[in-house]
Formats: C-alpha cells, sequence, structure tokens
C-alpha cells in the first residue's frame, strides 16, 4: 500500500507532516516517517510517525507492527551517530497528537541534569532552532540510510 492511498484526517497535525518539505526528512517508506517536526525542532529532536493515521500503538496494522522496531531503532542509531550523543531518548506519548508517533530526542552531555530524563521535554520551547535541526537532517539521513541496510546489528552499548 503506498502513501497516498492511506487515511489522513485533514484536523490531524501529524498527517499534515505528509506535506513537509525534503529538508526535514530523514527517511519515509511506505509506512513509516522519520523527521524533524514544527513545535519539536530542537537540534537532534526527530518525529517517527506512521505514515497512515492511527491512533496508539493499538491502531497499528501488522505490516506497521513488524516493520515499527526496526525503524526505530534505526532512526534511533542515526541520531545518536550523527549527533555524538551519550543517550537518545525514544518517547511515546500522543496525547497533544493522537497520531502514533514516538519522538527521537538526542541528549547531549551540555543538557543539566535538571532537563534529562522526561524533563528533557522542557528544552522543546528553551532550545527550539529550526535552521540548525534541518542542518543535522542530512548527516542523520546518511546514518540513516548506512544503517537501515546493515543487518550486524546489534551495535555495541
Amino acid at each position: 500500500m503506498s502513501a497516498s492511498s492511506h487515511n489522513h484526517h485533514a484536523d490531524c497535525f501529524m498527517c499534515g507532516l505528509e506535506r513537509s518539505e525534503d529538508t526535514t526528512v530523514v527517511f519515509r517508506d511506505p509506512l513509516w516517517s522519520g523527521e524533524v517536526v514544527p513545535g519539536y525542532d530542537v537540534p537532534g529532536w526527530f518525529v517517527l510517525r506512521v505514515r497512515r493515521h492511527a491512533e496508539r500503538i493499538t491502531g497499528l496494522d501488522e505490516a506497521e507492527l513488524a516493520t515499527f522496531a526496526r525503524r526505530a531503532r534505526d532512526l534511533v542509531a542515526a541520531v545518536t551517530e550523527a549527533t555524538g550523543a551519550p543517550a537518545t531518548y525514544l518517547l511515546v506519548f500522543g496525547e497533544n497528537h493522537p497520531h502514533f508517533h514516538v519522538l527521537v530526542t538526542a541528549r547531549g552531555e551540555d543538557v543539566p541534569a535538571g532537563r534529562r530524563g522526561g524533563d528533557i521535554l522542557r528544552l522543546r520551547t528553551e532550545q527550539a532552532d529550526p535552521e540548525s535541526a534541518a542542518r543535522l537532517v542530512p548527516a542523520v539521513r546518511s546514518a540513516y540510510e548506512r544503517l537501515a541496510a546493515d543487518s550486524t546489528y546489534p551495535l555495541p552499548a
């Protein structure tokens, strides 16, 4: 099934990302997209989202479920490699935007202890920098393409 045949909801923020500029997109396949998202455009932050409208992980179909972990692993690995972050978080909420997606957040050494763990979300407004976030896309895209094609996982811890 192609992304163009997927269900999209006109009032869904995540569905609207199908119209995002390629400069913000790390990858798109028929089921998943990884990209920088307006409002979450902190350097090193990316969203992995299902391309059709599906709410919660329980709304994913069998093909999406079968591919989610691989896409998440590869995007986290690519973000970690491109940023050099000592930690990269994979966060799932879905209340503000009820469309299944995860936020991948690189946590650099410069992030103070009070902004680590769940408190990293406070950086959404404190460190938003759309231009710097977009400048990371080519390096993450390159790392993602290489890592997604490589079957020598797991990566060393």
